[in-house]
């Protein structure tokens, strides 16, 4: 059996053992999937160049969905990374996205979802990068992977020592402001490693579309988790 089965086998096994991510009452709200393609015609370039007006946007879609959260975005092929020189990486620029984002408000408390210890954590400060990040690591009954969480508070990484354990369901972090997570819009980028390739608080969370086969074999899609935490499909 291969990784990625044996997560999905646990994960079946220990379904009623898996917290919500964020808060959510799956009887009373609402996901609203984003697309950051460049099918998405509405979202222009004056707006995903704009911080404070990328932000007004996407907390309108949510409002107009009547939606409590966004999400989406693993294995999407994104345009607003043209906003920052932080993914223009030698002749092929980074464009393809390899984690989940969840979109709300700035502040809003992120649960884990089981038991795990903090692997590291950093202040990743360029235009356009994660901001806030945390890696926790996680023993899924031996099966080791790692969940990185980016675009959080500055507040979230205080106090923190690697190797802390963090208890399932507990609340670990915040969204961050623009001023603090990358100056994006404040959503949380969850994404999930197998091999973390001597990094510490950072892996890349977009890679060239060239490389998508090995950086996908090894960040799994998020969703396999979320659509636990949710209690919801994650698209």
């Amino acid at each position: 059996m291969d990784v990625l089965a044996k997560l999905k086998h646990w994960l079946a096994e220990n379904r009623n053992d898996i917290s919500s991510l964020m808060d959510f009452d799956p009887s009373a709200d609402r996901l609203y999937t984003f697309n950051f393609t460049a099918a998405n015609q509405e979202l222009s370039p004056e707006i995903i160049d704009n911080t404070d007006g990328f932000s007004a946007w996407t907390a309108l879609k949510l409002t107009q969905s009547g939606s409590r959260y966004g999400i989406g975005g693993y294995h999407e092929h994104r345009t607003i990374y043209n906003r920052s020189t932080h993914f223009d990486t030698g002749e092929e620029p980074r464009r393809l996205h390899l984690g989940v984002d969840i979109w709300g408000p700035a502040g809003t408390p992120v649960y884990n979802f089981y038991a795990a210890r903090i692997h590291s954590f950093r202040n990743n400060n360029l235009f356009g990068d994660y901001g806030g990040t945390i890696i926790l690591q996680y023993d899924l009954d031996g099966l080791i992977i790692y969940a990185l969480y980016g675009h959080l508070s500055l507040a979230s990484l205080q106090g923190l020592t690697e190797g802390q354990l963090i208890p399932g369901g507990q609340p670990f972090a915040r969204l961050g402001v623009p001023d603090e997570n990358g100056h994006w819009p404040p959503h949380l980028h969850f994404q999930l490693i197998w091999d973390l390739q001597g990094n510490k608080g950072d892996y890349p969370g977009v890679c060239q579309f060239s490389n998508k086969a090995s950086f996908l074999a090894n960040c799994p899609d998020p969703g396999l988790i979320l659509d636990y935490t949710f209690h919801a499909p994650v698209k």
